[in-house]
């Protein structure tokens, strides 16, 4: 690390001065640079003693500002917060680290949708010195009123719409206070925004077996969702598996992954049901479901599916993962396990499956009917 001063000679003779820094600097939009240019000048050959004056002291200045970066860089090195860091863009940095999600595209979808309105809530001005406690709260009220921007609607920004983009946002906060980018912690007392609780289709053990029993144009596709439905896997997961992923012990089959939401490593034990459904083994450094892509055309390729085999129900790829963690359940596997065969950080993420049994469980309270 080295903070330099150094001088350029300029095309009217003067000598401008600037710092040189190795490794480069991040500026405040972001970028990357190795010159910090002070606007103060030398005369190559001082001609009298005011001339003589004006060389020194900006040479003293130059240097002052070269002592005090160093200091700043040493200091964050040190763990102490540096105060350049007040000027960086933080909209900037929160767009990197959108660029950089590598999981599902919904939930990169999730980070572009809350970088879009932190944007407009701004005005595409937000420094890292801003981010305060009534900074978030105004964010968060924000979400809350805010309208479906840049749609001919004007509908409502849903509740769980402002949650999603919230909590990115809260995540991308937390990430620079963490790098000691944001002096301190800004949500230490922010509320979240809660989360509205939305209806969740799943299938039942009947019509699984109609969907294994029908024709899908796509068989990739088939075998695809209901090893999702077997294995509880979500997609993200599914088209990243290779088959070197599946293992075997004594004990039976296991998927050994990092999922690709979380970044969590899962040990995750499967049937050997599960494990039949795939057929051959592939090479192991092939995917299991390779050339299945995410597309509006095999989306429609699953709802034909599911319609040919007789089903009215409303089902999209996430919903097989669904039915895994609902039929679990209905089949007496306590919760705190479901929520580990899930991957679920928290078990309130679980709590929603449970409460679909709470339905079913209703309905069933039902089924017999008298005339009394």
């Amino acid at each position: 690390m080295g903070v330099h001063l150094r001088h350029k000679k300029l095309s009217d003779g003067k000598i401008s001065l600037y710092l040189d820094y190795y490794p480069p600097i991040r500026k405040s939009d972001g970028t990357l640079t190795r010159r910090e240019f002070l606007n103060r000048y030398l005369y190559e050959k001082p001609r009298s003693a005011e001339e003589k004056q004006i060389n020194a002291e900006n040479r003293n200045f130059a240097e002052g500002v070269r002592l005090k970066r160093e200091k700043e860089i040493w200091n964050e090195e040190d763990g102490i917060f540096n105060s350049a860091n007040k000027k960086a863009d933080f909209i900037f940095y929160f767009q990197e680290l959108t660029t950089n999600r590598k999981q599902s595209k919904g939930n990169r979808d999730n980070w572009q949708g809350a970088v879009h309105y932190l944007t407009a809530f701004t005005n595409g001005r937000c420094t890292m010195g801003e981010i305060n406690e009534q900074f978030c709260n105004r964010f968060r009220d924000y979400l809350l009123t805010a309208d479906q921007l840049h749609t001919t609607t004007g509908l409502k920004l849903s509740q769980n719409s402002a949650y999603s983009y919230f909590n990115k946002f809260r995540a991308a906060v937390t990430d620079a206070f963490e790098k000691r980018l944001i002096n301190n912690d800004p949500l230490g007392h922010v509320k979240g925004i809660s989360q509205k609780e939305t209806k969740r289709s799943f299938l039942t053990q009947e019509e699984l077996q109609k969907l294994v029993n029908t024709e899908c144009e796509l068989p990739l596709l088939k075998t695809a969702a209901l090893f999702s439905a077997l294995t509880g896997l979500r997609w993200s997961d599914l088209s990243k598996l290779k088959w070197k992923d599946i293992e075997h012990t004594k004990t039976g089959y296991f998927i050994h992954i990092t999922q690709v939401k979380t970044d969590d490593v899962m040990m995750h034990p499967i049937s050997d049901k599960a494990v039949q459904l795939l057929g051959i083994k592939g090479s192991p450094t092939k995917e299991v479901f390779c050339g299945l892509t995410y597309s509006e055309n095999n989306n429609n390729k699953l709802k034909n599916w599911i319609k040919a085999a007789g089903i009215v129900k409303k089902i999209s790829m996430h919903n097989f993962r669904h039915s895994y963690a609902t039929l679990m359940l209905n089949s007496g596997v306590d919760i705190f396990t479901v929520s580990k065969m899930l991957g679920h950080k928290n078990i309130k993420t679980t709590m929603i499956y449970a409460k679909l049994l709470d339905e079913k469980k209703i309905s069933a309270a039902n089924a017999i009917d008298l005339d009394i």
